[in-house]
């Protein structure tokens, strides 16, 4: 009982938390370090408790620092910002080692297919009322760079079903 409760409540955490990643990243350019240290440490809480053993969640979490050491090398490049690189890294924590290459390659896949329509649609003009708007200048602004906290976010939700955290609830 305790565990179908606690991967639910994982379930929703994980979830609403990458979906406010996401949303906040196309608003403002950045993923706080805030939501990135709740999600890693509701992971610690929910995932004994949903079931995932210490071996499982050992592995998840040396999957996931090579996945940061990795994204801090696109970072320090200038390809990928901090918030991004911690975010990934805590998406692995989350969906086990068993789907980190998946979730990467999704995030690839996602990633090119957003930064594609965001190039279309920066070469469109704005509706008036989008113009006065604050995000959607720094969201489509050719200068500016891509929030990939939405790749991220969506390549995670994706795969939310196959990773050991949920399969209590799914």
């Amino acid at each position: 009982m305790i565990s179908t409760f606690a991967a639910w409540a994982a379930l929703l955490l994980f979830a609403g938390g990458m979906i406010y990643a996401a949303l906040k990243d196309v608003a403002t350019m950045t993923i706080t370090n805030r939501l990135v240290l709740l999600l890693a440490a509701a992971y610690m809480v929910f995932a004994p408790l949903a079931g995932v053993g210490s071996d499982e969640m050992l592995t998840a979490a040396s999957v996931a620092a090579i996945v940061l050491a990795g994204a801090f090398l696109l970072f320090s490049l200038g390809w990928i910002g901090g918030g991004d690189a911690k975010l990934a890294a805590v998406a692995v924590l989350w969906l086990g080692a068993d789907q980190a290459f998946t979730y990467l390659l999704y995030v690839a896949v996602v990633g090119a297919l957003f930064t594609l329509a965001l190039i279309q649609l920066r070469r469109m003009p704005l509706p008036g009322f989008l113009q006065q708007a604050a995000w959607t200048g720094r969201l489509l602004g050719a200068s500016h760079g891509v929030p990939y906290g939405v790749a991220l976010s969506v390549a995670a939700l994706l795969l939310l079903a196959d990773s050991p955290s949920f399969s209590a609830v799914i």
